[in-house]
């Protein structure tokens, strides 16, 4: 999947990098959409990143099948694995370059999942974002989630399974539903102002001011979310609450390991995440729904019979 431009995607066969005695290649049967930096990435409101330019190949939510493993790769052919991107299409960027049928990547990219977990280990990313914003040092547990998305749930049950009970604020009445653990409700329908924690994963840049306004004193504000505008605060309500600020950055392997050990175990569901499903072959439509329709909160790509 190249996005040559802004808005405009095509389907295209591209020449991939040979495989090294440390790499594996990777048959993939399921990508996801991001809603986050792919939107931003597709509407051409990317802020600065490392490696982006135009033509690139997008996506980092890959899961497939081993089908070439070098001598030390020390994985073998058959497993499937959840690939995080790769970097394999010679002249044309790979950012974050898992929207493709086919993968090369270092085997200590990779990471085995349950075959059985199938399109559900697209999720793991996202997972792994959650995790890393409250595995911090010091990180204190939400007590409020701002936005109930994919992202915005996952860290909901994530803070359940560590014995919490968040409040979710979810502006559109149709993604309330959902909670198992937690409560969703509309902003206007919370009265409370002494918040320890709040976790905002809505990328609005434009929220801070009413976020500080509901925090306790020393409480802590939780960018866990990406921004392509600058956020901005007033500073004496900030001031008067000794409000801290934490930006909870791109997820590191351990909260990935983390994160799978707690689906092996059962301690962490990824279902009811994915409601959208399109072959590849008709990507164009599927990104456009993904990042227009309220209704999508995951929209995922098949790979499996693209010609």
């Amino acid at each position: 999947m190249v996005l040559e431009a802004p808005e405009r995607l095509a389907l295209a066969r591209l020449e991939l990098s040979a495989p090294g005695e440390a790499d594996v290649v990777v048959d993939v049967d399921w990508s996801g959409i991001s809603t986050g930096t792919e939107r931003l990435l597709w509407s051409g409101r990317m802020p600065p990143f490392p490696g982006l330019g135009y033509p690139l190949v997008p996506g980092y939510e890959s899961v497939g099948r081993i089908t070439q493993a070098g001598p030390q790769a020390g994985r073998r052919v058959g497993e499937h694995v959840f690939v995080p991107g790769a970097r394999c299409f010679g002249p044309v960027r790979g950012l974050f370059g898992g929207a493709a049928s086919r993968l090369v990547v270092p085997a200590a990219r990779v990471t085995p999942i349950d075959p059985a977990l199938a399109e559900r280990g697209v999720l793991l990313a996202l997972a792994a974002t959650a995790q890393h914003a409250l595995a911090a040092p010091g990180a204190v547990p939400p007590a409020l989630i701002v936005g109930h998305g994919v992202l915005g749930r996952l860290l909901a049950r994530l803070a359940v399974a560590r014995g919490g009970a968040p409040v979710v604020w979810e502006r559109d009445p149709a993604r309330r539903a959902g909670a198992a653990g937690y409560s969703v409700i509309g902003p206007d329908d919370d009265p409370r102002r002494d918040y320890p924690a709040i976790y905002d994963v809505s990328g609005d840049p434009t929220l801070l001011d009413e976020l500080i306004g509901r925090l306790a004193p020393r409480g802590e504000v939780v960018l866990a979310g990406f921004y392509s505008e600058r956020p901005s605060f007033a500073f004496p309500p900030a001031f008067m609450r000794e409000a801290r600020l934490r930006i909870a950055a791109e997820w590191q392997p351990p909260d990935l390991a983390a994160v799978s050990e707690l689906v092996a175990r059962g301690e962490l569901s990824l279902d009811g995440l994915i409601t959208h499903r399109e072959r590849a072959s008709t990507a164009a439509s599927a990104y456009r729904t993904a990042f227009t329709d309220p209704a999508c909160l995951k929209m995922l790509l098949d790979w499996r019979n693209c010609a």
